[in-house]
């Protein structure tokens, strides 16, 4: 726990470790000032009242010393938590930032904006408020330890083999919890998911309403959170209650002995003086197990940090895309699968197989094969979301791998099937391609992707404002805009992933001409159905379960009778589908 804390704050480390020591220290100091109340007690006990006042002058000394050292403890540990907010979230970001861009499943970034946001708030909290009590918690009572020794040894010997059995039962009761917890967590994110789901998809809803479908999915999602809930407390309870009574069970034991052990020296007849220690002792009994309590009603808060702590180091134990020592510049725009198998896991059976594909600079190549068989897998590893299993991935004559983040990206220009576009207007979303391009260059990006026309309709033109993900906006809009986005890039190389399937007939023509446009002067990788689409790519590919199956034009694969023949036979007898008149 204390590593990941540690790894998390980074080049902060070190004011955590001097907040460590300082919490450390007040427990030392506090125990001495408790142990001060031996001779005070024993004195005032024996009748020597000048003793006693000049030792209780000692422990107010002490008091005080414990009272303004805890405020600098309380300082240090604020300044630890604002380590926390402010950098912390900043080294994640920057970790996050230089993951593979296949990593940001659904899953995976709910779980990073819960680890980000509630997560973060919940570990800042931890040094102001539970380390300094567990840190003094646990060295106060070890120097009571070494007092109970000196006044009685039997309770001395209770004391001290209690501290290791207090905190197996600590550790066990933690486990008992954190699967609850973990789960709990779990389903909290699953939760703030689907919150937002439900209110970025309402259109889609409110369309199959039927018998509250709108709100089942959330409704179950915060029932499964209630129900971790629930369990989570129970155990947090049980949790609780067990610690309590092994420390009960500790000062119950220490005033057994020390009664039984009284009541053997008044009946032998010995003097007040050991009887005095016993009494002492037993009153610093009650103060040894003070700290144990309140350690154990820190219990849940640190199993609860704990997690939070654990999904961080998850995170942070991902592999980053590795940049290489010394980059290299690509030679041209053309791009290159060698032998390339790739799977998401290791358990999982491979989605490529053996892909050897060559693509020419300036070239068009279209990528056809069923939903599953491997086409937008393939066209990720270009862009390097993942990195391959085996053989390589070369832009340029370049190992992927070879080339930095920033030079790889600067190569490849991308338009996705699933568009997403930044709350701001439709000219930044847009400007997103290229910040610094000029006014003609967004113009031209406007009129290739045949974005003119929501231009001239919106009543701010460019300066629409599109709202969050282009809630704003219908689909094939926000699809022309993120077109508009990766035209005004102006990369050798544009990969496109089903870019006209929200569009309509007149805009699919539109994208067309402008994919015709750029034959010949950029490297264009196409997954397409359209036939138009298809029929104008300089070479076809078509992949099957992961593996290359047919290769070649598309009057050529055409005059084959193959899967692409097949293909084609199956999208022109859709295109016949009629609805027939009623008879």
């Amino acid at each position: 726990m204390m590593r990941t804390f540690i790894q998390l704050l980074g080049e902060d480390a070190p004011i955590f470790r001097r907040y460590v020591w300082m919490a450390v220290l007040y427990g030392l100091l506090s125990g001495l000032t408790i142990a001060a109340l031996v001779p005070v007690l024993t004195r005032l006990l024996a009748g020597d009242t000048h003793g006693s006042a000049l030792w209780l002058c000692v422990l107010l000394v002490g008091v005080v010393a414990c009272w303004a050292w805890r405020r600098q403890v309380e300082k240090a540990g604020i300044g630890v938590g604002i380590a926390v907010l402010q950098g912390a979230r900043h080294r994640i970001g920057d970790h996050v930032a230089r993951l593979p861009i296949g990593w940001f499943t659904p899953e995976n970034t709910a779980r990073l904006n819960h680890s980000v946001s509630n997560g973060m708030m919940e570990i800042a909290q931890l040094p102001a408020h539970v380390f300094t009590p567990v840190f003094s918690g646990a060295v106060t009572p070890v120097v009571i330890v070494v007092v109970l020794f000196a006044l009685q040894w039997q309770m001395g010997l209770i004391a001290l083999l209690a501290l290791p059995v207090f905190s197996a039962v600590f550790v066990i009761a933690a486990r008992f919890g954190r699967r609850a917890d973990e789960t709990y967590h779990r389903n909290a994110a699953r939760t703030s998911q689907r919150m937002i789901e439900f209110a970025q998809a309402q259109s889609v809803l409110r369309a199959f309403n039927g018998e509250g479908g709108g709100t089942r999915f959330l409704e179950q999602a915060i029932d499964r959170q209630r129900r971790s809930g629930r369990e989570l407390i129970l155990l947090s309870t049980a949790s609780v209650v067990l610690n309590s009574w092994v420390v009960q069970a500790v000062l119950a034991a220490l005033l057994m002995v020390a009664v039984l052990d009284i009541q053997a020296r008044l009946g032998a007849g010995q003097e007040a003086g050991p009887v005095i220690g016993l009494v002492v002792a037993l009153l610093l009994s009650n103060r040894f197990v003070e700290p144990l309590l309140d350690v154990a009603g820190y219990g849940e808060a640190l199993r609860g940090a704990r997690n939070q702590l654990e999904a961080v180091r998850e995170i942070l134990a991902i592999s980053p895309l590795a940049e290489p020592e010394a980059p290299r510049e690509p030679k041209d725009a053309s791009v290159e699968l060698r032998n390339v198998t790739f799977r998401y896991a290791t358990d999982q059976p491979p989605l490529l197989q053996g892909i050897d594909l060559k693509v020419e600079p300036g070239s068009m190549v279209a990528l056809v094969g069923a939903s599953g068989s491997g086409k937008t897998t393939l066209m990720r590893l270009v862009a390097r979301f993942f990195d391959v299993e085996t053989g390589s991935i070369l832009v340029g004559g370049v190992d992927v791998r070879e080339m930095t983040g920033e030079r790889l990206a600067g190569q490849i220009s991308q338009i996705f099937q699933d568009t997403y576009l930044f709350q701001g207007t439709i000219a930044e979303n847009i400007r997103i391609g290229r910040p610094d391009a000029s006014d003609a260059e967004l113009a031209e990006a406007i009129r290739q992707a045949g974005v003119e026309r929501i231009v001239a309709r919106m009543p701010d033109g460019l300066e629409t404002v599109v709202g969050e993900g282009g809630a704003r906006l219908s689909g094939g809009e926000r699809q022309r805009i993120s077109i508009a986005r990766a035209l005004i890039k102006d990369a050798p190389i544009l990969l496109i992933d089903e870019a006209t399937a929200a569009l309509d007939a007149e805009n699919q023509a539109a994208i067309a001409e402008t994919l015709s446009r750029l034959r010949g002067k950029r490297t264009l990788i196409v997954i397409a159905h359209q036939l138009s689409t298809l029929a104008m790519a300089d070479r076809i590919v078509v992949l099957d379960a992961g593996q290359i199956r047919e290769e070649g034009s598309h009057d050529a694969l055409r005059a084959q009778d193959g899967l692409y023949a097949r293909f084609l036979k199956q999208r022109q007898a859709a295109k016949g589908w009629h609805i027939a008149a009623t008879p």
